[in-house]
C-alpha cells in the first residue's frame, strides 16, 4: 500500500502542468472527456520527464479542433482519419486523439479504424497495462483498469487483452515489447513472449518505416541489449534483421572462435560507453555500426586445419550487407554512408600496436575515415572484447598513441583538409590542359604525395607535377 501510495502521490506532483487543467476545463465546458494517457502517466509515477503529451478524448477530430483553436497557436492534421489533431498550446506541443478501438486484417499494413465511446474500451486496446493507465482531466481522476500500476511496481511488460488479440491488432507491438524491456529495464511476462514466438511472422505486414524507427528507438536506449536479445530470441529479429541472430555461429570440437554474436552485444555496451568521452551520447550511427560491425563473418567463415577459424575480408563484405540492409529499412542515404563506412574501417587499426605506422599511413587513416573519425575511434575501442588484460591493455595504449600522432598532424598539417597543394584550377594552368580526366589523374597523384610526404608548397608541387606529366 506504501508503494501505490508513493506512486499516485509522484503521479500528482509530476502532473501540476496548468496546461491540462486549461484542456480539462475546455473539454469539459464543450460536453466532452478528456484524459492524459499513455506514457506521460507512465512516466510521472516514474518520476521520468517527458516530452510527449498525449492525450485521449470522446471528441471527433472536428471537435478537437473546435475546442482547441481558440487555445492553440498552431494545429497540425497529423491524422484526422485515424481521428488524432496535435497543436502548440502555452508553448507546448501536445496531441489529442478520439477514444478508439483499432484492429487490422491480416493481410494489411494499416489498421480498420473503429472510434470508441468510453475511456475503458480505449484503454484495453493499448500495447501494455503499463501504458494503459490515465488521468482524467479536469479533476485529476487515475484510472487503471488492467493493473498497470501493479506491472509499474513489479517491472513488467502485460498486455492488457491477450497478447495474441493485441500483437494481432497492432504486430510492432512486439518490437516494442523489446524496446521497452531495454528502456525501461522491466521483464516481459512470459505469456507476451511465448506469442511474439508463435506469431512472430506477423511483423512482415508492418512497413519497413515504422519498424526502422522502433528498431532506432531501441537502439537509442541506455542498454539496448535486453531488447535485441528479446528481437533474436522471439524470431522477429529473423525477420526485420536477419543479420543479427546469423551471428549465432556453431562450434564444434575441433574449430572454436568467439562468440560473435555475444561479442556484438558487448561492443555495443562498450560503444555506448565510450560515446561521452567522444561528445557524442546517444549515436544512432555509432551504434548501428557496433551492431553491425561483423556481420560478413558468417558469408567469410572458413574453417582452417589446426582448428583455426578465419573471417577474411569480413570488413569489406560486412560494409555491403550493412548498406543492403539499412537500405531495405529505409534509412536515409546519410546514415547509410556513415554506418557502412564505419563497419568497412573498423579493421583499419589492429596491428598498429605491433608496428607503428608511417605519418603517411597515420594521414590515410584520416582521410579514410572523414566525417567519421571520432565515430570510428569509439568503435574501434569498442571492439576491443578479450578477457586478457593485458592484450586489451595494449590495444588501449597503441589506440592513445594513435589518436596523439592525430592530433599532433593535424596541429602540424590541417590534417582535417586533407587536400593536395594544388587545386583543379592550378593543375589545369600548371599543364596548360582544359577541364578533363586527366586533372583528375594529376589531382589524385598530388593527394598521394601530400598523404606519403606532408605538405610540399606550391611551386615544389608544381615541380613534381611537371616531372609526373612528362614521364607520362
Amino acid at each position: 500500500m506504501h508503494e501505490v501510495a508513493t506512486a499516485l502521490a509522484n503521479l500528482a506532483e509530476n502532473t501540476q502542468n496548468p496546461l491540462f487543467d486549461t484542456l480539462g476545463e475546455a473539454f469539459a465546458k464543450a460536453g466532452h472527456e478528456l484524459a492524459l494517457v499513455g506514457g506521460p502517466v507512465r512516466d510521472a509515477i516514474l518520476g521520468r520527464q517527458t516530452l510527449d503529451l498525449d492525450f485521449t478524448t470522446s471528441a471527433s477530430a472536428e471537435e478537437i479542433l473546435k475546442v482547441i483553436k481558440p487555445l492553440a497557436t498552431a494545429t497540425w492534421d497529423v491524422g484526422r482519419e485515424f481521428g488524432t489533431i496535435a497543436a502548440e498550446i502555452s508553448g507546448q506541443r501536445v496531441e489529442i486523439t478520439s477514444y478508439r478501438a483499432d484492429s487490422y486484417d491480416k493481410d494489411s499494413r494499416k489498421p480498420t479504424v473503429e472510434f470508441g465511446d468510453n475511456l475503458e474500451d480505449d484503454l484495453v486496446r493499448r500495447d501494455f497495462t503499463v501504458n494503459a493507465m490515465a488521468l482524467r482531466l479536469p479533476e485529476r481522476t487515475f484510472v487503471d483498469p488492467h493493473e498497470g500500476l501493479k506491472d509499474l511496481r513489479l517491472k513488467t511488460l502485460r498486455t492488457p487483452s491477450k497478447p495474441e488479440i493485441s500483437f494481432s491488432d497492432d504486430p510492432l507491438r512486439m518490437m516494442r515489447a523489446a524496446r521497452f524491456a531495454s528502456q525501461l529495464g522491466f521483464e516481459l511476462d512470459p505469456e507476451a513472449f511465448d506469442a511474439m514466438l508463435e506469431m512472430h511472422e506477423r511483423i512482415e505486414i508492418i512497413s519497413q518505416e515504422r519498424i526502422r524507427d522502433e528498431l532506432s528507438k531501441l537502439m537509442c536506449s541506455d542498454d539496448p541489449k535486453p531488447g535485441l536479445e528479446i528481437l533474436v530470441d522471439s524470431k522477429i529479429a529473423s525477420i526485420v534483421l536477419p543479420e543479427l541472430p546469423a551471428l549465432k555461429l556453431e562450434s564444434d570440437e575441433h574449430h572454436h572462435h568467439k562468440d560473435v554474436y555475444q561479442h556484438t552485444l558487448t561492443v555495443v555496451a562498450q560503444a555506448i560507453g565510450f560515446e561521452s568521452e567522444y561528445g557524442l551520447q546517444g549515436d544512432l550511427v555509432v551504434r548501428l555500426a557496433a551492431l553491425m560491425h561483423d556481420v560478413g563473418k558468417p558469408a567469410t567463415r572458413k574453417l582452417e586445419s589446426g582448428g583455426t577459424v578465419t573471417f577474411y575480408h569480413h570488413d569489406v563484405v560486412g560494409a555491403k550487407l550493412t548498406k543492403k540492409r539499412l537500405t531495405a529499412l529505409r534509412f536515409d542515404n546519410d546514415t547509410v554512408a556513415a554506418v557502412s563506412r564505419l563497419v568497412e574501417l573498423h579493421l583499419r587499426f589492429f596491428g598498429y600496436s605491433d608496428q607503428q605506422w608511417s605519418d603517411s599511413a597515420v594521414r590515410r587513416y584520416v582521410r579514410d575515415a572523414g566525417e567519421q573519425l571520432d565515430r570510428l575511434h569509439i568503435l574501434t575501442r569498442a571492439d576491443v572484447t578479450t578477457r586478457n588484460q593485458r592484450k586489451a591493455d595494449r590495444l588501449a595504449h597503441a589506440y592513445d598513441d594513435l589518436e596523439k600522432r592525430i592530433a599532433i598532424l593535424r596541429e602540424q598539417e590541417e590534417l582535417d583538409a586533407m587536400r593536395p597543394d594544388l587545386n583543379g584550377e592550378q593543375i589545369m594552368q600548371t599543364l596548360g590542359i582544359p577541364p578533363g580526366r586527366e586533372v583528375g589523374e594529376a589531382y589524385n597523384f598530388l593527394l598521394e604525395i601530400r598523404l606519403d610526404e606532408g605538405e610540399l608548397g606550391e611551386e615544389a608541387a608544381k615541380k613534381r607535377l611537371l616531372e609526373w606529366w612528362q614521364a607520362r
